[in-house]
């Protein structure tokens, strides 16, 4: 028997290419037994309240039916929302429909619960798990001689009686989010349930950045030894052919998980590509400071959209030192990118003498330092309107979690490259894209962090050093450890007190800034917090 894998990437809300992409898989699959397609593959992953509008199921529908006829006789498993005809409980249901010379046998997802509680469909209080009914039915597929269970998402294994049928092979169809944990996670619980239950299984995941959610692909097939007899590419598009008879000479793993920063890199590339592509985008626009984070921002984007696709805005105050400006011309031209300096002193001296009349003789403070960030937030935002290049926003999960950002000002973008990024990982991130050569200049990763908007500032002047900071918040925001448990640990309890106390009090920020692509298990967008809250 031979299995196809087809790891797409398909576009939410893009019904027509997904089908014309579906078919051309198909097509090139021919001699399959059976060709298996992502999670809701047709209508595009995650479709959040799309679904509840009924001329997306209708399009959802004619599409399916497109596919059956143009391939009568191939095989396919396909990912798809389906109408609850019954008209009891929920109007849809999550389902994967198998369609072969004029048959069509619909399974559906059981586990509910657990499926939309996950951050694929939950986003600032939205979630359509109100949309999907749970079934109950036994999801077996008879395939010639062979016996098929049928699985919607990886986690529905935890909860299944499938393996009471006694399958010769599971078949999953899966879009699982990615985070730099994932794919050894992912890995591990496949390959001890098809160990445990001696049987064959089939994992096929959705590849492609959606938004804010990132899928890496990396589908495989397991032997009933838990081996991975064979593997398909993270982060790429994918149609591969299998045959099974083959499982039984596998005595080797032919899966090597990437190490975590290359995991990371080729997320956010893949991540901010597909952001710009399936939007109809082609060039970005965002600050380059002399700094660490948008060196790394404006390496990324250079390797993900090109770097003539890439205008750097240099914007040096009073307070930048020389060598901030030549780290970032450095950092563009390394790249090729083209970049513009403008300095930001004569707008910001007009702000002070508007403001003279209300502010007086009052000291300079944080005032005067927003001010600044926020100078720098009209001046791109101005050229992005004007060229039509989309901002990317430079700010990393340390500063966003304890706020050290100005709203309208450095928080400005339409993205978030970095924001789910500590610190600490972002300095680890560019010396793994420095292996090879000098991407980004080495005094930009070796030097003291600083926002430059008073005299001789640095960050530790407001936030303890990063790897303790970022321990903290470690433990606080993945870990959800309290302060308490967390001093236990043996960290400072002034500094504790002040980092829990800074992070609770700036959800306001976060609810307002660009979306953030989630590499990390646990994403802002997963920890929903009430911002007023005592």
């Amino acid at each position: 028997m031979k299995i196809t894998l087809a790891q797409i990437n398909p576009i939410v809300g893009d019904i027509d290419g997904n089908k014309e992409k579906i078919i051309a898989a198909a097509q090139q699959s021919k001699d399959s037994s059976l060709v298996v397609f992502p999670e809701l593959s047709l209508c595009g992953y995650p479709p959040y309240n799309l679904l509840a509008y009924a001329d997306f199921i209708e399009r959802c529908e004619k599409a399916l039916d497109e596919i059956a006829e143009r391939c009568n006789n191939i095989p396919l498993l396909i990912g798809v929302p389906v109408r609850n005809a019954s008209g009891k409980g929920k109007p849809l249901f999550n389902a994967a429909v198998f369609l072969h010379q004029g048959k069509r046998q619909i399974f559906k997802k059981k586990n509910i619960t657990g499926y939309c509680t996950n951050d694929n469909f939950r986003r600032h209080g939205s979630d359509v798990s109100t949309l999907f009914e749970p079934s109950d039915e036994t999801n077996i597929l008879q395939l010639g001689c062979m016996k098929v269970a049928v699985v919607i998402g990886e986690d529905e294994l935890l909860t299944t009686n499938l393996f009471e049928e006694k399958p010769d092979f599971i078949v999953i169809s899966d879009a699982d989010r990615f985070d730099y944990q994932r794919a050894a996670k992912r890995k591990e619980t496949l390959s001890m349930t098809a160990k445990k239950h001696e049987t064959a299984l089939i994992y096929v995941n959705q590849v492609g950045g959606n938004a804010n959610l990132i899928y890496d692909g990396g589908s495989m097939i397991f032997s009933s030894t838990g081996l991975v007899a064979h593997s398909l590419p993270f982060f790429e598009e994918k149609v591969s052919t299998f045959d099974c008879n083959d499982l039984v000479t596998i005595k080797e793993d032919k899966l090597v998980i990437p190490s975590k920063m290359e995991l990371i890199h080729d997320a956010l590339v893949l991540g901010i590509r597909d952001f710009f592509t399936k939007q109809g985008f082609k060039k970005a626009v965002l600050g380059l400071s002399g700094g660490l984070d948008s060196a790394l921002v404006v390496a990324l984007a250079a390797k993900a959209l090109g770097p003539e696709n890439v205008l750097g805005i240099l914007m040096p105050s009073q307070f930048s030192t020389d060598h901030s400006v030549s780290d970032a011309i450095a950092s563009a031209e390394n790249l090729g990118c083209k970049y513009h300096i403008v300095p930001i002193k004569p707008t910001f001296d007009t702000f002070e003498e508007t403001l003279k009349p209300i502010f007086q003789d009052m000291p300079f403070d944080v005032t005067e330092e927003n001010l600044q960030a926020r100078c720098r937030g009209v001046i791109v935002m101005a050229i992005s309107n004007k060229f039509g290049n989309i901002l990317l926003n430079t700010s990393n999960k340390s500063e966003a979690a304890v706020g050290y950002g100005t709203l309208y000002g450095d928080l400005c973008g339409s993205l978030s490259v970095i924001g789910d990024l500590y610190k600490t990982e972002a300095f680890e991130l560019c010396r793994y894209i420095n292996r090879d050569k000098e991407i980004i200049p080495w005094h930009t990763i070796n030097k003291p962090p600083s926002a430059e908007l008073r005299p001789n500032q640095q960050d530790t002047d407001s936030l303890p050093d990063y790897p303790v900071l970022d321990a903290i918040l470690y433990q606080y925001i993945e870990c959800a450890k309290s302060a308490e448990e967390i001093i236990e640990q043996g960290f400072d309890e002034t500094v504790v007190n002040k980092v829990v106390r800074m992070v609770y009090r700036n959800d306001f920020k976060r609810f307002q800034i660009a979306p953030v692509l989630a590499i990390s298990p646990k994403p802002f967008i997963m920890r929903e917090m009430p911002i007023v809250k005592k």
